[in-house]
């Protein structure tokens, strides 16, 4: 099923280096966490090397997250990433403990094309729910579209959708950014409350 937000066709197509990426409507409620120019707004934990360049904040050593210092609980967000093949990455979503975030105290939405139990890989929420396919996402710029209301999760890789879900785990929380491995890139980081 295929998602049809011109929002989301326009980030997709500028994922795919095919043109810029449309910036969203002010009216539209978009707040930018992440555009690449500043990493303030965000708290780092662990020990990753996040650094911008290009227009993305990127990491490729050390363990960590970029987490916001808001909670969100009902939101739709746009995420562009990109990763090299043996990448280990996630989008952390209601974060229960800010300080120590981990799979099981927040929905990750898996950034891992190498997963050794592919059951949860890219596109997939971990612990919840497997992705609708298989997509490989190493060396080109991808876009996650997310949203979570109330109990249901859904998630969109470049306007594909993967995963449709209900789980009353997580409530609301921060979000986080991971890198555990591998090269990984985000820009364009986009929310609104729903």
């Amino acid at each position: 099923m295929r998602r049809t937000s011109l929002f989301a066709a326009a980030l997709v197509t500028a994922a795919l280096g095919l043109a810029p990426a449309a910036a969203p409507a002010q009216d539209a409620g978009w707040t930018t966490l992440l555009d690449g120019s500043t990493l303030d707004g965000w708290n780092q934990i662990g020990n990753a090397n996040w650094e911008l360049a290009d227009g993305a904040a990127q990491a490729d050593s050390g363990s960590g997250f970029l987490v916001t210092p808001e909670s969100y609980g009902d939101f739709e967000m746009v995420v562009q990433y990109w990763v090299d093949e043996p990448a280990n990455s996630g989008i952390f979503i209601r974060c229960a403990d800010a300080m120590s975030v981990n799979d099981r105290n927040a929905y990750e939405v898996n950034i891992y094309d190498t997963r050794a139990d592919q059951t949860y890989r890219t596109g997939g929420i971990v612990h919840l729910a497997a992705p609708a396919s298989h997509v490989d996402s190493p060396g080109r710029w991808n876009t996650y579209e997310i949203i979570a209301e109330g109990p249901r999760l859904r998630v969109w890789l470049n306007g594909e959708q993967m995963v449709d879900v209900e789980d009353s785990q997580f409530a609301e929380g921060p979000i986080a950014l991971q890198y555990g491995a591998g090269v990984v890139k985000f820009r364009n980081v986009l929310i609104r409350g729903l």
